[in-house]
């Protein structure tokens, strides 16, 4: 999973900087990108897409990542400015931010599948998260970040919706939650005429 990196070494960067978001499709809270550098040449067994891992993996290989890291860091995009500015955009922006928060200046980005609206040299690699380490390290940040989120924080604010178990996706649970409570402040209401429909949600809200 070096290949992109070893491209851009070989290219004079040395801080590449991968990147990548979790939670675009939620239906709750915030957007969260990851943002990591690593060190040349350094391999980290077991990495890959944090989709593709357990939790208990997940979180082992976080603890390995910002030990043996050069720099990383996280950036979240809140459920109104989602609302506001659309998903893609807010993914866009939390993405920036993650990159302009790392303690060291990337200057190469590997992005999934994306643009980062930076002035940086950068690649975007479709299904960049199971072919670069930097981006599924990046994956990784982002995704135990989100999901501490939702076991730590939102769970004990909004116990009713069951956030700890379906972590804000559009699951059966999560749409009947929906029906019964309707949407908390933490709801992306742009999504949610897509999922319950015009009259659902007119009961909701």
């Amino acid at each position: 999973m070096l290949h992109y990196e070893q491209q851009a070494w070989g290219n004079g960067f040395s801080a590449i900087a991968g990147v990548d978001e979790v939670g675009r499709v939620c239906l709750f809270g915030d957007v969260v990108a990851g943002a990591v550098i690593l060190p040349p040449g350094l391999i980290i067994d077991g990495i890959d897409d944090s989709k593709k891992l357990s939790e208990k993996k997940r979180e082992l290989l976080y603890d390995i990542i910002a030990d043996q890291c050069l720099a990383w860091s996280v950036a979240r995009v809140d459920s109104a400015t989602i609302d506001r500015i659309n998903i893609k955009q807010a993914s866009r922006l939390a993405m920036k931010l993650a990159v302009e928060s790392l303690a060291i200046a990337a200057d190469y980005i590997l992005v999934d599948a994306e643009i980062v609206d930076l002035a940086l040299p950068q690649e975007s690699i479709i299904k960049g998260d199971a072919n670069s380490q930097s981006i599924a390290a990046a994956s990784i940040m982002a995704k135990v970040t989100r999901d501490r989120l939702c076991l730590k924080e939102w769970e004990q604010r909004y116990p009713e919706y069951g956030i700890a178990i379906h972590k804000g996706y559009a699951t059966k649970l999560h749409r009947e939650k929906l029906l019964e409570h309707g949407p908390s402040e933490l709801h992306r209401r742009s999504f949610l005429k897509k999922l319950l429909g015009e009259e659902a949600v007119q009961i909701a809200l």
